[in-house]
């Protein structure tokens, strides 16, 4: 089937699907092996399509699949309309947006727009003098009078943001690995061809994009030096506590508002299509004002994705209350999209240290805060952090920070489908280009498909129940607000409140409802009963969602 006949999803008529949307997010390379090259490839997804339906969600979002050296696992792109055969083919992306879309299910695909790889023909003309017609889509700058770099700028993979090109006698910004040179955005050249990169996979099908690092997409012309940071405002959400880049405040290095400028131009690309994006904020000190201005309005994007829950630390009641007071305050009229893992962080079963019954708690409390919500692969299935060891490491990140930090292959490990298979069902060949975890297998997909108390029965009792009240989906929230260990707050669309209580502790709290007739909701996820006196008494991790029986 060609791209132009591919059935769609009516967006055009439901603009706003994406409003409260729940996004399962599959990394391509460890999710399902379809031709027994220990790979992951398009075709495995296409043929687990049926069980991502199973779980109620409403988009998938694509880690990188394009044609790249997989010097960073394909966010090094070397050619933005192609599929890189490791995944497949363009045919084989076609054949995920059709079923995905029989099925009911709209797709986002990773637009890495920042850099790209440097074997991607821009840079290699660009590279090749400073006089061809691409020499400036790149960002170059001549050295100090010394020969040293241009500036300050650090690289979150470690060491300057700058590396020299004998050719050109300059150096060229990288903010990421040295074979991931940064495009010049200040080029009206490169905004067009990037919007026609985002134009050519619409017209395939997609539904819309998970945008990479949507803040670095613009630096300073300048090329001012960025501030030192205190010590004391130093925080490791973005890149590891051991990286210098901490050491900075990134005033220069991204954060522009020039960058607004492009945003907009996207949106008007997308609008069309009734497409969608969720662009991947990566600001440790102004993450969430950020996201406010990003998704301010109807012309800017319309979610952002937000690292204040995928910290190391395990989010207290008073540590939730403060994020959404910081979100009304800064981002009231945005749209946040709220995480616990991705492909880039510890499982948040492992950060966290959490119980089963703890991370029942958390995906219930996630699917009733205001803003969309994104799931990764295997989280549904408790899956902790594996544990690979350094001569198994591929994560270039981890290499080099070893062992204060061991990257990113923890979290990437294959899926595991059936622990009777070999390879857990991931793959046929004997070895994957991740082990699969052994700590992983008793947990697999078949084995918790027949357990009726498994967590992935929750996970999609969860969603059904965000998507059969609408006042969790879209609703407004009253200001969250926390008594001890437990956070409470009210969701409200139209004629539905919900009243929602979590006690996020391992300890019984008792806490006291506002005045109502309360009827519970919610019970097939552990809702706890109002006592007759208004008392709520909450066990270990428990929740509680009421409805008042006068219909308020």
């Amino acid at each position: 089937m060609t791209a132009d006949n591919a059935p769609r999803m009516d967006n055009a008529a439901n603009p706003d699907w994406w409003r409260g949307a729940v996004i399962y997010q599959i990394y391509p390379r460890s999710f399902q092996d379809s031709n027994g090259d220990g790979i992951g490839d398009l075709l495995g997804i296409v043929n687990r399509i049926p069980y991502i339906a199973s779980l109620g969600v409403d988009a998938i979002w694509i880690s990188p699949f394009f044609t790249s050296p997989m010097k960073d696992f394909g966010y090094d792109v070397s050619d933005y309309c192609d599929v890189d055969p490791m995944f497949g083919s363009i045919a084989d992306f076609d054949a995920v947006v059709e079923t995905a879309h029989r099925f009911g299910i709209r797709v986002m695909i990773d637009l890495v727009l920042s850099h790209t790889s440097d074997q991607h023909p821009w840079f290699k003309q660009s590279a090749s003098d400073r006089s061809n017609e691409k020499s400036d889509w790149y960002v170059w700058s001549d050295p100090k009078p010394d020969g040293t770099a241009p500036n300050n700028w650090l690289s979150i993979f470690g060491g300057s943001a700058w590396q020299w090109s004998s050719r050109r006698e300059q150096y060229y910004l990288h903010n990421f690995l040295t074979s991931q040179p940064d495009l010049n955005f200040h080029n009206p050249d490169v905004q067009t061809a990037l919007l026609d990169v985002a134009q050519f996979w619409l017209h395939r099908g997609v539904d819309g994009f998970r945008l990479d690092t949507i803040n670095f997409y613009t630096h300073d012309a300048e090329l001012r030096d960025n501030p030192p940071l205190p010590k004391e405002k130093r925080n490791a959400t973005i890149a590891p506590a051991v990286n210098p880049y901490n050491h900075q405040e990134h005033l220069y290095d991204k954060n522009r508002p020039e960058n607004l400028d492009f945003l907009r131009k996207l949106r008007a690309v997308m609008q069309p299509f009734g497409a969608a994006a969720v662009g991947e904020v990566g600001d440790a000190q102004r993450g969430l004002e950020i996201m406010g201005e990003y998704t301010r309005g109807d012309d800017l994007m319309q979610m952002c994705y937000a690292f204040e829950f995928l910290a190391a630390d395990q989010p207290t009641a008073q540590r939730v209350v403060e994020v959404m007071k910081q979100v009304d305050k800064v981002a009231s009229d945005g749209w946040a999209c709220w995480a616990f893992s991705n492909h880039d962080v510890v499982r948040h079963a492992t950060r966290w240290n959490l119980s089963p019954a703890a991370q029942r708690m958390f995906v219930t409390m996630i699917m009733c805060l205001r803003g969309s919500v994104c799931i990764y692969q295997g989280e549904e299935l408790g899956l902790p952090e594996a544990d690979v060891a350094y001569e198994e490491l591929q994560d270039p990140y981890g290499i080099e920070f070893w062992p204060e930090f061991k990257g990113r292959d923890g979290c990437r490990t294959p899926m595991v489908w059936d622990d009777a298979e070999h390879n857990a069902g991931f793959s046929s060949k004997p070895v994957t280009w991740l082990p699969v975890a052994s700590e992983h297998r008793n947990l697999a997909v078949a084995g918790q498909e027949r357990d009726p108390g498994a967590i992935l029965h929750h996970y999609r009792r969860a969603i059904s129940f965000r998507h059969h009240n609408r006042a969790l989906r879209v609703g407004t929230h009253d200001g969250l607000k926390s008594s001890g260990n437990v956070v409470y707050f009210t969701r409200t669309d139209g004629d539905q409140t919900i009243f929602c209580v979590f006690n996020i502790s391992d300890q019984q709290s008792v806490f006291d409802m506002p005045k109502g007739d309360w009827r519970t909701i919610g019970s097939e996820l552990g809702s706890a009963n109002v006592s007759d006196d208004g008392k709520l008494h909450l066990g270990p991790w428990q929740v509680c969602m009421a409805l008042d029986k006068s219909g308020r």
